[in-house]
Order: C-alpha cells, then structure tokens, then sequence
C-alpha cells in the first residue's frame, strides 16, 4: 500500500516500494507532489501527465520491457532523477526512447540518471526550458550505428540547456534540429558517429564539452550566430570539428588534436577562428566551397601532415592582425618582434601534385621534388592558391600543445 507525508505547501510525497506500482502512484499524485520509488527493479512504461516529481531512492531500475518508451512525459514541470531507466522498444519508427519529453511539456528536468538499453535516451520535441543534466546514456551497442537512436535529440526547442552529460554508444549523442538559444556545456560524447549533429539552430552555445573516438566530433550545419568555446575533439576518424554553411558564429580556445581533419570548413562565411589549437591531425584544416570572409587570428598549427588543405581559385588571407603559429614555417625574424619576416603559405604546387596523386607522398625527399617546389617559389604562374599568413608567429601561442600529440583514432595510424 502506498505510503504518504504531508508537506507543509500541501503537496505530498508518495513512497512506491518493491513489488508495487509507480504508475499508481502517478496516477494517484495531485499536481506539485513527489514520487520517491525505492531501490528495486519495476517493469513498467510510465505516463505522466500532470506535474511531480519522481525521484529514486538509491537508484531504483524502471524497465520498459523492450517496448515503447520506459516514460513519455505528457504535462509541463515534470522533474526526474535519480532512476535507472532502462530497455525501451527498438523502433526507430515510432521514435522509442527511454524518456519521450511531448510536445508542450515545457520545464521538464531529467538529472543524475542512467539510460541502459534504450534506443533514443531521451527524445525533447517542442518542449521549451529543459534542463537535462548529469546523466551517463548508453544505446542499444550491439546495433548497427544507423539502426541506434540518438543519445538526446532536440527539435524544435528553445532555451534547453544539456549540462555534464556523458553519452555514448549511439547514432549521434547529440541531435541537434530547429533548436534555438540552448546551452551544451561540459558533455563527454564519445563512441558514436557524431558527437553532436547540429541543423537549422541558431544562437546556441557549445562549451566545455569533450568528443573522441566517434566518425566526427562537432557537426554544425546549417547554423548562425554559434560559440564554440573551449571544447576539445580529438581521436575522431574522419573530423574533429565540421563547419558547414555556418555564418556569424565564434570558434575559440578549442583542442582539435589526431583526427583524420582538424576542422572542415565548407560554405562558411562571416565566422572568427582564434585561439585554437589544430595538432598532429593528418589534415590542420580542409577549407574549400567559398569558405570566406572569415577572420582567422591567434591559432596554433602544430604538426599536422598538411597544415591546410585549401581548394579555392585565389589566394586566402588568414592573420592580418596578430598572425598563427605554423609549425612547419621556415622564414626569420630579424626585427624580434615575434611574427616571421616573410609571409607563410600553406600550400604550393607540390602539396596539390600529392592531394592528387597519394603516392607521390613516397618522393617528397628526392630532390627532382625539391626543385620542383622551388621551381613554382620561382615562377608565380606555376603557383597554387593558398592560404597567406602575413604575419606568422614564431612561437605557439598556447605552448601547453605537447600532451595533445599521438591520441589518433585506433589504426588510423
């Protein structure tokens, strides 16, 4: 039988013990009441519809049987820690997921919680003012990687903020669509195709947040007026930060380190890139599709195969004011003024002939190669167009570079 306390605001807290309901207790709670289900294992699929909070006690397990969604919240200022919740359907028909947040169910919390053996951890649709926080999401692994679902998909939100969750062993970790003024701070994406996918969201933040070990990093598509502060990707087999058709938008103090590309860049236009750190990746940055008009100020190219792989029919200036670092720069600097006396280009002649043909990599050292590149120094009309640093560092800005050297993707190598 179910148990219960009288609070001093008139809510009640309902205690579920092994072997009863929690779905009788939610059908039972008035608005504003508290669930809090004891540690013990409960098949159910929940409903609720009006707002409480559930909470577990010592971390009970709601099972949804390998069908539907364990909990679909269908009221607004529903709160739920503390559980974990686990086994929902395998549809990605009907969208199953461990928490199906419904339309209009605006305020819902979901903190310190753990998502087992769901398909889509937790799926927010026209829900506004989320805050999901704190919880390890783990998907359906045995799955093909377009068979899982997402680890939390977003559409058609705004001000959700997705804060210290550890995600992986899913399609995307994070799904990102029609989502607008939302905060992604300090998440641990790791494990899956991409660490986020981002389409069509405008005015959001992405802060703090570490992605290794998936196909790409950052994905971001589609996208204005975005922060991408501090974050590091790293590991990734493909990229470790995509900017694609992205305009308006900062790309600072971020760690891109052993992935196959640092940063694609493809449509971009109106964006700042400073402070980053672009090391030991086999490509720095792959810059093609009028990828222009973009200020590129204060970053660190270290130990990249190519520093720059740059498709474009003119010439690309990057550091106007202060300049980058790039660690393959050969030039002087008499005056001391720590930027290279003559200007660095990222690509001749020569890096072009190996895009083109990978194995003449194999005669880089021969010196019928070296006269090659030195004739195209020689005479411009042989030159490539390239990216121009007129002003290059001579040192790193960020001399803390050295840890973030070998972590590649395993045999990627």
């Amino acid at each position: 039988m179910l148990a219960t306390l009288a609070l001093p605001a008139a809510a009640t807290v309902w205690r579920v013990k092994a072997g009863e309901s929690i779905q009788a207790a939610i059908d039972r709670a008035a608005p504003g009441d508290t669930i809090e289900v004891e540690r013990a294992r409960y098949v159910e699929n929940l409903l609720i519809t009006r707002p409480l909070t559930l909470r577990g006690i010592d971390r009970p397990t709601i099972s949804g049987g390998l069908r539907g969604d364990t909990i679909r919240i269908k009221a607004e200022n529903v709160t739920i820690e503390g559980l974990i919740i686990a086994d929902s359907g395998a549809s990605l028909r009907e969208q199953n997921a461990g928490i199906y947040v419904w339309p209009g169910s605006h305020h819902a919390v979901v903190r310190n919680c753990d998502f087992a053996y769901t398909l889509f951890g937790l799926w927010i649709e026209q829900s506004n003012d989320v805050l999901i926080e704190g919880n390890l999401i783990t998907g359906k692994r045995e799955l093909q990687s377009s068979q899982r679902g997402n680890g939390i998909q977003l559409y058609n939100t705004r001000r959700a903020r997705i804060i210290g969750n550890n995600i992986s062993f899913v399609r995307d970790a994070l799904y990102v669509d029609v989502s607008h003024d939302a905060q992604f701070r300090d998440n641990r994406l790791h494990h899956s195709r991409y660490g986020t996918h981002y389409m069509n969201a405008y005015d959001n933040v992405w802060e703090g947040n570490d992605s290794w070990m998936n196909r790409g990093g950052l994905a971001l598509m589609e996208v204005r007026r975005l922060t991408v502060r501090n974050n590091r990707a790293w590991a990734n087999s493909d990229h470790g930060i995509m900017l694609r058709t992205i305009q308006d938008s900062l790309i600072e103090n971020n760690v891109v380190a052993g992935n196959q590309r640092g940063f694609f860049i493809y449509d971009a236009e109106y964006n700042e890139l400073r402070g980053n750190r672009v090391i030991d990746n086999r490509v720095g940055i792959h810059l093609w599709a009028g990828s222009k008009n973009n200020k590129v100020e204060g970053n660190d190219f270290i130990a990249n195969r190519e520093q720059v792989r740059y498709v474009g029919a003119r010439d690309m200036v990057w550091g106007e004011k202060e300049g980058n670092y790039w660690s393959n720069y050969l030039g002087w600097d008499r005056d001391g003024d720590g930027a290279g006396d003559v200007q660095y280009e990222a690509n001749d002649m020569v890096d072009r002939l190996s895009w083109r043909h990978p194995m003449m990599k194999l005669l880089l050292a021969s010196p019928a190669v070296q006269t090659l590149r030195l004739v195209g120094q020689q005479f411009p009309l042989l030159r490539a167009p390239s990216i121009v640093d007129p002003k290059p560092r001579m040192q790193p800005h960020n001399p803390d570079w050295s840890p973030w050297r070998g972590r590649y993707f395993p045999r990627s190598e």
